[in-house]
């Protein structure tokens, strides 16, 4: 078939392009791609990453699903003008079907680009693409099963970990630090040639070069040199590996800046701007060492690369998430408000990443795990991640908070520096040194701040090696088994960077006497470990726990987020380009129980039907005239409303500040998301029932239609930061977007988040910025 014939095609025959101009039909003809596929031939396959969405021409195919007995559902017929793929691609989910030739086909493949550019920019074809998302959403429903854990289990790369793209092009790297200088070139077409350099000038008289690709290093001395020259010099060493691998600033596409503070500022990665710049530096009062160098590295790449996006990697960002009982410190609660004195938490990208990785090798959703990510190194710190979120981290306000480390000292009693203020006149800058580089593996053996050389010492009886070995690892153990007592269970156990991946003395006394949790280290597995390139599990064929071993690489951390963020800024801008700001209605959610008939029966009395006393604002839900009493180990909260229809099990939600009066700490969850949750016992007129788990305080979201979702440019499970106006501007961040066809849009908050803004019922929110999108 001709050009000339398919544009005639499409203008004629394909309902997605009848609104269509024929210059643009064209533009979209020219810059696709046709394809032949054979009967029985996969087009698309379960798991795929969504790149294209396909027209059919000629032929047919099926859209279908295979359950786990290998039994095939057909959920619709395709023929010429039908349109497959774009569920995936509005979702931004991997593909939930297969799509199988029936006999010959013909295919357009119209890439993601050009279905971005030309299609959600039409409304009429937007309206259509919703309609079709909602019927096949409907259709495959009816074939049960969890299409988002289908998808964990069968995606390549469920959450997008690679840092292959459409585009050629390099991601450059700067981790711009006080002594040393790490970069990494990532190749987003070629993934196995990564090149990675650090340039030591911890030496004031000669600065030493290192550069690497694959097993492959080549190391050289030269005098030192201002920043001005990290270019050139970059560009001289890389070539060392040879021509293919040497640093070419034509070839940068983005720019990656590891940021070490962020504070309460960022909550993501953000794509820089003079704004920005201003904002980290006004951040090195927290940062005084590291964030004044980051800015120097930002404005020297901004000089040589201004073309591209450049993006800003917080080490804070991640933990963002943290409540407020797990990042304050015991001061006068003004020293909070007025000064930013809170702990943030470090080690951001590493954390989120062992968590996404985590997800993917047990191939299920982030959202139903419990995770305590260990990153060893150089700086070591613990984390919690109760469903993808960070709720506890060891290290505070600085790095130098938690852990003994190699060379910090970790937690420390706070009268032990006035004491050696007072009593060894020690100053400011004498105590950073000495929590800094004096202290931690190195302080206490006397030795080294390497542990294998500590390890090493220790087999030979140095008795202070055995010694430092010993806290160290009795720390990391005790922290374990805090965060499990935090998160109220554990399903993976993960250690990472250079301590982590090394060393197997370190995992196993980490892990010893945590059996009773189901932590079971298989010790074999474990000792036989050599580097790990991806990841490996040590865990014993029967632990319930299964526990990982993550491979570190910090620059091409920075250079995943780097993507990430760049792709969630062009979402956002496209959004505020075509809504000019559209406003969500904010609705206020009070105290509410939603009960299982079981319950019912036993609160109200057998049989007994709920009733509808008014309707709410999302359809099928309404308000009921019965209402309980909440009784905890503490109190009660009387009258509480029911919300029907019946459910599967019962759940209820309450406010933060309820939480004291009945005694409980419930996590923040999604509705339905109730596992590892505390119980509470509920009273009604014809009796009492105690549930076992189900009471949460609900996390903030916005109810969306594909539609709407379409419209603001966001997918299902994105979460995104929300500013409200009125007496009291605020921003709400960690709100979390939800989209059905049966939803009406309206972002809920709780009763506590209102009161803080000064919000009603009825104000508008709009879409600040995308956080995340899981």
């Amino acid at each position: 078939m001709s050009e000339v014939d398919l544009k005639k095609f499409f203008l004629e025959q394909v309902p997605l392009f009848e609104s269509f101009p024929a210059d643009k039909v064209e533009a979209i003809v020219g810059q696709s791609r046709l394809a032949t596929y054979e009967g029985n031939e996969a087009i698309m396959e379960t798991g795929d990453e969504a790149r294209v969405i396909g027209v059919m021409i000629s032929g047919h195919a099926e859209i279908s699903t295979t359950d786990n007995n290998g039994i095939r559902s057909v959920i619709c017929l395709l023929g010429p003008g039908d349109v497959f793929g774009a569920m995936s691609m509005l979702t931004g989910e991997p593909v939930s079907a297969d799509v199988i030739a029936g006999n010959r086909c013909f295919v357009l493949l119209i890439p993601e680009t050009i279905f971005h550019r030309h299609i959600l920019t039409n409304p009429k074809a937007v309206a259509l693409l919703s309609r079709l998302l909602t019927e096949r959403t409907r259709a495959m429903s009816t074939e049960g099963g969890s299409p988002q854990a289908r998808d964990v289990a069968w995606a390549d790369d469920p959450y997008a970990l690679s840092l292959l793209g459409n585009a050629p092009g390099k991601v450059l790297v700067l981790n711009v630090g006080i002594s040393q200088i790490h970069f990494g070139i990532y190749d987003t077409h070629d993934l196995g040639s990564d090149v990675h350099g650090i340039i030591d000038n911890a030496d004031p008289a000669v600065a030493r070069i290192s550069v690497s690709v694959g097993t492959q290093t080549r190391s050289v001395e030269r005098p030192p040199f201002p920043i001005g020259e990290l270019f050139a010099v970059m560009a001289e060493t890389t070539r060392l590996l040879g021509e293919s691998f040497a640093f070419h600033p034509a070839d940068v596409t983005a720019v990656g800046h590891r940021v070490v503070h962020g504070g309460s500022k960022f909550a993501s990665s953000v794509v820089i701007t003079p704004a920005v710049i201003a904002d980290i530096e006004s951040l090195s009062v927290f940062a005084p060492l590291h964030n004044p160098v980051n800015v120097e590295g930002i404005r020297e790449a901004l000089r040589q690369l201004p073309g591209v996006p450049h993006v800003a990697v917080f080490d804070t960002a991640f933990h963002q998430t943290l409540p407020p009982y797990a990042y304050l410190y015991g001061l006068p609660y003004e020293l909070y408000k007025q000064d930013g004195i809170r702990r943030y938490g470090f080690h951001g990208s590493s954390h989120r990443y062992v968590s996404l990785k985590a997800a993917e090798v047990l191939a299920r959703p982030l959202g139903e795990l419990e995770i305590v990510s260990c990153h060893l190194g150089i700086g070591a710190s613990l984390c919690a991640i109760d469903h993808g979120r960070s709720v506890d981290t060891t290290m505070g306000m600085t790095p130098a908070d938690g852990l003994i480390m190699p060379s910090r000292s970790g937690s420390i009693d706070p009268a032990v520096m006035i004491h050696l203020m007072q009593q060894h006149g020690m100053s400011p800058d004498e105590l950073g040194t000495l929590i800094n580089t004096a202290s931690g593996l190195k302080g206490i053996s006397g030795i080294s701040s390497n542990i294998h050389d500590i390890e090493a010492a220790a087999n030979d009886g140095h008795h202070r090696a055995l010694l430092a070995h010993k806290a160290f690892c009795y720390q990391v153990r005790k922290n374990i088994g805090a965060y499990v007592a935090a998160m109220g269970g554990i399903d993976v156990l993960a250690f990472t960077g250079d301590i982590g991946e090394t060393s197997a003395t370190v995992r196993s006394l980490a892990c010893q006497g945590l059996g009773y949790m189901g932590i079971r280290l298989d010790e074999e597995k474990n000792r036989n470990l050599g580097r790990v390139r991806d990841f490996a599990i040590v865990s014993a064929d029967d632990s319930p726990v299964t526990i990982l071993v993550i491979a570190n690489d910090d620059e091409r951390l920075v250079a995943w987020e780097t993507l990430r963020a760049i792709e969630r800024n062009e979402l956002i801008v496209a959004m505020r380009e075509d809504q000019a700001e559209a406003p969500i209605p904010i609705e206020i959610s009070a105290h509410h129980v939603h009960l299982a008939q079981a319950d019912v029966d036993k609160l109200f009395g057998p049989g007994h039907q709920l009733t509808p006393e008014h309707e709410l604002s999302q359809p099928g839900q309404f308000a009921c005239a019965e209402k309980v009493h909440l009784v905890g180990p503490k109190g009660r909260i009387a009258n509480v409303r029911v919300l029907g229809p019946t459910r599967k099990e019962t759940q209820v939600e309450i406010a933060m500040t309820e939480q004291f009066k009945v005694g409980i700490q419930p996590p923040i969850r999604e509705s339905g998301d109730l596992a590892n949750t505390p119980g509470i016992t509920l009273e009604g007129p014809a009796g009492s029932t105690t549930i076992e788990r189900g009471v949460i305080c609900a996390q903030r979201h916005i109810h969306m239609t594909p539609d709407d979702a379409l419209r603001f440019r966001v997918r299902d499970k994105y979460i995104v930061r929300v500013r409200v106006e009125g007496e009291r501007e605020l921003i709400f961040g960690d709100v979390v977007v939800r989209v059905n066809p049966a939803y009406r849009l309206a972002m809920h908050i709780d009763t506590d988040e209102g009161n803080a803004a000064n919000i009603r019922t009825g104000m508008l929110g709009y879409i600040e910025e995308i956080q995340s999108r899981h």
